[in-house]
């Protein structure tokens, strides 16, 4: 979690609000403290490369300091979300590397995730079409996730001779769809369907390709004028809470809530609702 860092602050130039961000191997707008991510290879359905794969994980890490960006929408372009690595452009080349080489790239795609995860802004993927793959784990590294009712999601990993095990997809998998589930489609590669999807907590919504992409806008700009410090404790404490006891988690939920009540924001939802308004939340 992060507090915005205003103009005066002497730290300023330290959180680059990304705003001027160029990509170079898939696109980035920034506007009302959003910020979207677009893989853009429509003609292939978005695949990754090898360089994709490293450009989004140092996006992601950086964002980390970009304070300005209070929220995050991951979407493909033309109608599918991500095929997944690049046939030609990465397995091809993977079959002929060597271990040490194999470990340096299997590596990176977990730091990617990783970087998804540990990006303190909440993250929604608007997910069309195909989503295979990388892509699927993208999509399942996100906080939350739309759909299409022509979505198809499928952890392919067994389908090119890997196990399922890939990205962290038998951490976070099972956790989000239940043990069985993702045995199943771990084991077999099998599209899921959106309607399964749904039915099964992988999305959170579906809605029509046309209204997909303003749908997950219009939730990252609402998450975006919230307490975000606050939305940066709570992810902190979805993903920390994991690895912890019952006790344990009531114990770190009160330290984390007691650190918020600290926080400007905290004062400013008082004083609204002791006025009768709105609050305007600064993230502070």
């Amino acid at each position: 979690m992060k507090h915005y860092i205003g103009a005066d602050n002497p730290m300023r130039a330290q959180f680059d609000p990304k705003a001027g961000y160029e990509a170079t191997h898939f696109s980035w707008s920034f506007k009302d403290g959003v910020g979207t991510v677009t893989l853009n290879r429509p003609e292939r359905k978005n695949p990754l490369t090898f360089d994709s794969y490293a450009e989004l994980r140092d996006l992601f890490r950086a964002l980390y300091f970009a304070t300005d960006v209070k929220a995050i929408v991951v979407v493909g372009a033309g109608g599918n979300f991500c095929s997944g690595g690049d046939v030609h452009e990465i397995i091809g080349p993977l079959t002929k590397m060597r271990m040490p080489e194999l470990l340096e790239f299997t590596r990176m795609t977990g730091d990617l995730v990783k970087a998804i995860r540990h990006c303190p802004q909440p993250i929604v993927g608007a997910i069309d079409g195909v989503c295979a793959g990388a892509g699927a784990m993208i999509a399942l590294a996100c906080d939350i996730r739309y759909g299409t009712p022509g979505t198809k999601t499928a952890f392919l990993f067994t389908r090119v001779g890997l196990a399922g095990a890939d990205m962290g997809a038998c951490a976070l998998l099972p956790r989000v769809i239940g043990q069985g589930r993702a045995s199943e489609l771990l084991f077999t590669g099998r599209a899921m369907n959106a309607q399964e999807g749904l039915a099964w907590g992988f999305f959170n919504a579906l809605h029509e390709s046309d209204g997909l992409l303003d749908a997950a806008t219009a939730m990252a700009r609402e998450l975006a004028q919230g307490p975000t410090f606050a939305h940066g404790m709570t992810k902190t404490m979805l993903s920390q809470e994991w690895a912890m006891t019952i006790d344990q988690a009531i114990e770190a939920e009160a330290q984390a809530q007691a650190i918020c009540m600290q926080t400007e924001d905290f004062k400013r939802a008082f004083e609204a609702f002791a006025a009768k308004r709105k609050p305007v939340f600064e993230g502070d």
